[in-house]
């Protein structure tokens, strides 16, 4: 999926990474997709059993060969954050967001004005604001 014709019918060149376990980056990527027509912004990687190294090399690979400055991944301290983390180092041009959720990819694709660092800094700002609790009281008494 390294470029989808997006809503306006034009292709759209690959403007992120989106990493993490399982399905978790097809998953979304799929969803970005469905909703918005964009998801050929994003670059779903997936590491199964890959150590941090491997991931690193992988993901690298992937940064240079679409020219991406941009990483999403689904956890703080997970191995996909650790292996974008060491990437990052000395790239002054160059963004990881950790935790990513669906508000967030939303937000980013819809940001393609803005250079994609600053769209993903916005959208991890965006992304943290869509999260909300309902339901039952916290307190222990039902209050």
């Amino acid at each position: 999926m390294s470029s989808e014709a997006s809503q306006g019918g034009a292709m759209t060149a690959p403007r992120a990474i989106v990493a993490g376990h399982g399905e978790f980056a097809a998953g979304l990527v799929s969803a970005v997709q469905q909703i918005t027509g964009r998801g050929g912004q994003l670059i779903p990687i997936a590491v199964h059993q890959l150590s941090v190294e491997d991931i690193e090399d992988l993901l690298r690979r992937r940064m240079i060969e679409h020219g991406v400055r941009v990483i999403f991944t689904d956890l703080q301290a997970g191995s996909c954050t650790m292996a974008s983390r060491r990437i990052l180092r000395g790239m002054d041009d160059a963004v990881l967001v950790a935790g990513a959720n669906l508000p967030t990819l939303l937000d980013f694709v819809f940001s393609e004005a803005r250079p994609a660092p600053e769209a993903a800094r916005h959208a991890a700002e965006r992304g943290r604001a869509a999260i909300a609790v309902h339901g039952a009281a916290t307190g222990g008494n039902g209050q």
